[in-house]
């Protein structure tokens, strides 16, 4: 399943609020600093979806606040 996904760092909570058209709008407390920001958004995503971290995949927009991640519930 590939979710779009809006990533807000330097939040002073983390959340997911899933927005009414099914993307995504994280909330995380890492700054966007040598990938601290993703791998806080892959932790995240793993434990809202019930997934392994390793079953989470940044598709698009690995430097952009506006990402395509990919899934695998399976």
């Amino acid at each position: 399943m590939q979710k779009k996904v809006k990533v807000k760092p330097n939040s002073k909570l983390q959340k997911i609020d899933e927005q009414p058209d099914g993307s995504l709008s994280v909330h995380l407390k890492s700054p966007p600093v040598d990938g601290k920001a993703n791998k806080e958004l892959i932790k995240l995503l793993a434990e809202k979806f019930d997934v392994p971290k390793s079953h989470i995949t940044i598709k698009s927009g690995l430097s952009s606040r506006q990402k395509l991640v990919e899934i695998d519930t399976n």
